[in-house]
């Protein structure tokens, strides 16, 4: 289990915060499917945060298929699936990366210095092809 951290003094809300780190923990394998998230109560008491604000992160996460929730078992990691084209996923990437490389290109950095930056990036992610498609 990986530890979920909020910063109050960031713009994006709590809930946000929560549900970036839940996605950060699965996408760097810290988390896997299967994997138990602690309950409502338990992470409210321990981030000393509204139980309502962990209910809405945990609503998202399930709803973005990220998480599975059994009635009275609690909250766990999701099997990673397709839930939108490759062509969908290519876009949202782009439309995501584009912002960066011109911040980037603006702070004047080499081509070099960019692809290994992101090539250090990526070690840090954990990619697969396990997926199930729907």
């Amino acid at each position: 289990m990986i530890a979920l951290r909020i910063d109050p003094t960031r713009p994006e809300p709590l809930f946000q915060q929560l549900v970036d780190g839940v996605k950060d923990g699965v996408a760097r394998g810290r988390l896997a499917a299967g994997d138990r998230l602690p309950s409502v109560r338990d992470l409210a008491k321990e981030l000393v945060i509204n139980p309502n604000t962990i209910a809405k992160a945990y609503r998202v996460l399930e709803a973005e298929g990220v998480t599975y929730s059994r009635r009275g078992a609690g909250t766990f990691i999701a099997r990673r699936r397709v839930v939108m084209t490759s062509e969908e996923r290519e876009r949202r990437f782009r439309e995501a990366l584009e912002p960066l490389l011109a911040d980037a290109a603006n702070q004047g950095m080499s081509e070099q210095e960019l692809r290994r930056t992101f090539d250090e990036a990526l070690q840090r992610f954990r990619f697969s092809h396990e997926v199930i498609d729907e």
